[in-house]
């Protein structure tokens, strides 16, 4: 028997001059006969982390049922169309970021930061002498890292550039970032989309920081280098890996084309702003580059483990856009004032809001016999439940992933960790490990699920 289909390697690089392109996955890269022979390309399992910092307006957000057929809540009521892909999951507590033994208050943001995906305390110090755990994160990057160009990324909304103490008694270090590679080594975030997308796609035959500027300033395209490449393949392509490469080479455009006019905006003389070159100067903006930059480098499979801080704990932002002009984290300290409660409920409808516009993005974006979003766990929500007490119960968690039965809202017993989620979604992407941090044991019902 003859066989005339000739399969596309699974990691074919477009190259051209300062380029490098990883292609998704297509039709042509699964061998002909591939069901019968099992030598099917099967998509990648990926892992997000989706953070919002500062507590949530918990009775906003937790549904009154428990189970399926819950109403959505306010908070939840923007990603009603993606409520069968998702559990709400309660009753979680990360009190590795309570005060240890002798320690005095203050620095609970900090503790947040530093223990939410570790479930270790992290050491009290404002030197360089930082401690805590190794992150969920990591511990799947190790892992599915062996298959990618990266082993993950680390993004951000906020700035990363503090430096020193930034809560009394505890280092930024805790702040800045969730990931951490080692107990003494946190891995730092990056908030320039530019930064960003070079990372992905940029120049990879050299380093030079000179180089780069000069590629910036003559405006040129990173598809430019690798146009003949690019025509050499289409011709070679079936009517649906050509309608779906056309597609994604349209997305990396689009993307630049926006990265080019954050920059040219951020090079004008803006009063009372001082922000990087290349950050759009909404929220909005700056949020959905930065998410069209992570379904990217899923689709490309750059990359198959991203953490994505939509804010920093303690994040001053305004949030002007909504006609606030108190800053977030203040915001929180309500007091019971019905009118700040109300300001805070509107930003975390708005972050909701945002995130919806990523899942939209992954479940619209074909990869292998479904989505980008059925090939994805991934864990929306904080550290804080309660920002106004400062409270590391009851954690405000959404699960979305096609590898579980979505649709619920499961409450667990007050005494179980965050870690025993971390542990369950680890388990779901192929990396199973018996314990971390303060672990005691995987979720039963989502992993019966």
């Amino acid at each position: 028997m003859m066989i005339f289909k000739k399969a596309i390697p699974r990691r074919t690089f477009l190259r051209g001059i300062g380029a490098s392109l990883a292609l998704p996955l297509l039709d042509g890269m699964v061998p002909a006969f591939a069901g019968a022979l099992d030598t099917a390309a099967k998509p990648a399992l990926r892992m997000s982390m989706v953070y919002v910092p500062n507590g949530i307006i918990m009775d906003k957000w937790t549904p009154a049922k428990e189970g399926a057929g819950f109403e959505l809540t306010p908070i939840l009521e923007p990603l009603a169309s993606f409520r069968d892909h998702f559990h709400v999951v309660g009753g979680l507590h990360n009190k590795t970021a309570n005060l240890g033994p002798g320690e005095e208050g203050g620095g609970d943001h900090a503790r947040t930061g530093g223990s939410f995906l570790t479930g270790v305390h992290p050491r009290k110090t404002e030197g360089v002498d930082i401690h805590s755990g190794v992150s969920v994160d990591q511990i799947a990057a190790k892992e599915l890292g062996k298959h990618t160009q990266l082993a993950s990324l680390e993004l951000s909304l906020d700035t990363t550039e503090f430096v020193g103490s930034c809560e009394t008694g505890y280092s930024c270090a805790y702040m800045n970032t969730l990931s951490w590679r080692s107990p003494t080594t946190p891995v730092p975030n990056e908030n320039n989309p530019r930064a960003v997308f070079e990372r992905l796609f940029g120049d990879s035959d050299s380093t030079d920081p000179a180089e780069r500027r000069r590629q910036i300033q003559n405006d040129r395209s990173i598809l430019d280098g690798v146009t003949q490449s690019v025509s050499r393949l289409l011709t070679g392509l079936g009517p649906s890996d050509r309608g779906k490469l056309t597609e994604w080479l349209d997305a990396i455009r689009d993307l630049e084309r926006r990265i080019q006019i954050a920059e040219e905006q951020a090079s004008k003389e803006v009063p009372k702003l001082d922000r990087p070159a290349g950050i759009p100067a909404t929220f909005e903006e700056h949020a959905k580059l930065m998410f069209d930059l992570q379904v990217l480098a899923f689709q490309c499979d750059l990359t198959r483990v991203i953490t994505f801080m939509m804010g920093r704990e303690t994040s001053p932002r305004v949030y002007r856009e909504l006609d606030i002009s108190d800053q977030h984290h203040p915001l929180t300290h309500h007091q019971n004032d019905p009118a700040k409660i109300a300001k805070v409920l509107q930003i975390n409808i708005y972050h909701a809001k945002t995130f919806s516009y990523f899942l939209d993005k992954l479940r619209s974006t074909p990869d292998g016999d479904g989505s980008l979003l059925d090939h994805v766990v991934m864990v929306y929500g904080g550290g804080l439940s309660d920002g106004n007490q400062h409270l590391h119960v009851n954690l405000p968690l959404l699960l979305i992933s096609g590898q579980i039965k979505g649709g619920r809202h499961i409450r667990y017993s007050s005494d179980t960790p965050v870690t025993n989620l971390w542990l369950t979604m680890l388990d779901k992407v192929g990396v199973p490990v018996d314990s971390m941090g303060d672990s005691t044991g995987k979720l039963e019902l989502l992993s019966l699920a």
